[in-house]
């Protein structure tokens, strides 16, 4: 396969597009996923939840498994090509899911979805790739932004498209791959110049062996585990923001999607524009001391919050969240050889996967502790509280990056 010769900045557009559309497509099934579990089940939306949870904690631990061993080959193998075979594998799935008739079948497709969509360790790699060190953080802020687009579109799409049947938006989102591939294999340059194009030793693809590598490094563990704490934390959005705004504002199903579009829009210019200049001014360390300490405070504002305009508001801060990861990855990145940062990337994944698996059990076991007539006491905003408490031990821990040997 012939690579593209392609300047440095349409190489970042490509990538970045990439991130978009991937978002766009997983976004398309959202408003749809309810009425075709029920479809396919012929069982009522209380049962249909539980099979959307056994859905997504399905793709969440493919994911988690199969991060490090796709960033892996793609160190050995090349990008570009792992991309491309993930994305075709992926424009199948959605094909196949348009169609589905069982519920078993649509969880083997989740299944393989969560395995094509590791693809974000590889995508994150080529960042890394093609990115001087002291500009790494700020772009894969980027690719944070590119994916708070995708995600916002992508619902919108998918509401507009449900006229047309619960299965218009899977032809869609496989539409968009489809555009993906072509996208990539038109323009995507291929970074990794030494392959060896041979199936990589078991030693370099298991997952477990990756993490052992990462883990031998004191200030890598500390990191991984201020992501982990992170990624569980700040997903008590989409795990309870809908049942938390309706039961404390009374909201309607439209102003809690349009409470996440706002959500969404200033993710992404906190990653596209805000994070480079904090980054500027601050540097990576107290970037990230920013964003968790913003947070500190929203979260525990929203613990006690009985006003809904007043979350509004408060939605502008809480995206400030979406500085902490990308200057962990630049850092982390940095302290690891440059033939290892699609494993490195891959653990960084999966580790975030760890956090799509546990935290919306814990945010909506909290939630149902502290709502309803057996409440412990009502505060419905427990969720929250939860959260600021992760977040405070990730400021203790960040504080002993600098003065820790790795």
């Amino acid at each position: 396969m012939d690579t593209p010769t392609t300047p440095p900045k349409l190489a970042m557009a490509a990538i970045l597009m990439l991130f978009m559309i991937d978002a766009m497509g997983i976004g398309l099934m959202m408003p749809v996923m309810p009425s075709l579990i029920q479809e396919v089940t012929g069982e009522d939306i209380s049962h249909a939840a539980v099979w959307g949870g056994i859905l997504t904690t399905s793709f969440a631990i493919m994911q988690f498994a199969c991060a490090p061993t796709i960033g892996a080959i793609s160190d050995v193998l090349g990008r570009r090509s792992v991309l491309i075979v993930s994305l075709i594998v992926m424009c199948v799935d959605y094909l196949v899911m348009a169609v589905a008739g069982t519920i078993w079948l649509l969880v083997l497709l989740r299944l393989i979805s969560g395995v094509t969509s590791a693809n974000f360790a590889v995508g994150s790699a080529f960042i890394a790739d093609i990115s001087p060190p002291e500009k790494r953080a700020a772009n894969f802020g980027l690719m944070g932004a590119g994916f708070g687009i995708g995600f916002v579109l992508g619902p919108i799409m998918g509401g507009m498209l449900s006229v047309y049947g619960t299965r218009a938006p899977f032809y869609a989102a496989a539409a968009l791959t489809a555009i993906n591939i072509l996208f990539i294999y038109f323009v995507l340059p291929e970074t990794v110049k030494k392959r060896s194009f041979e199936w990589p030793k078991w030693e370099k693809i298991n997952p477990l062996s990756a993490f052992k590598i990462v883990l031998q490094h004191r200030q890598l563990r500390l990191i991984l585990t201020i992501i982990l704490l992170n990624e569980i934390s700040f997903i008590v959005y989409p795990a309870v923001w809908s049942f938390f705004t309706i039961e404390r504002f009374a909201w309607t199903p439209s102003q809690v999607g349009m409470s996440l579009a706002l959500f969404g829009i200033c993710m992404a210019v906190v990653q596209a524009v805000v994070i480079r200049v904090y980054l500027k001014y601050l540097g990576e360390v107290k970037t990230v001391v920013v964003g968790l300490s913003v947070n500190v405070v929203v979260f525990s504002i929203m613990t006690f919050l009985e006003t809904g305009w007043i979350a509004l508001v408060l939605i502008p801060l809480s995206a400030m969240g979406a500085v902490i990861l990308p200057p962990l990855k630049a850092i982390m990145s940095k302290q690891t050889p440059d033939d290892a940062q699609g494993a490195l990337l891959g653990v960084v994944s999966s580790t975030s996967s760890v956090g799509a698996i546990f935290g919306p059990l814990i945010a909506t076991f909290s939630f149902r502790m502290f709502t309803g007539d057996d409440a412990i006491t009502y505060l419905p905003g427990i969720p929250f509280a939860v959260s600021a408490l992760m977040m405070v031990i990730s400021l203790f821990l960040i504080a002993r990056i600098n003065r820790t040997p790795s």
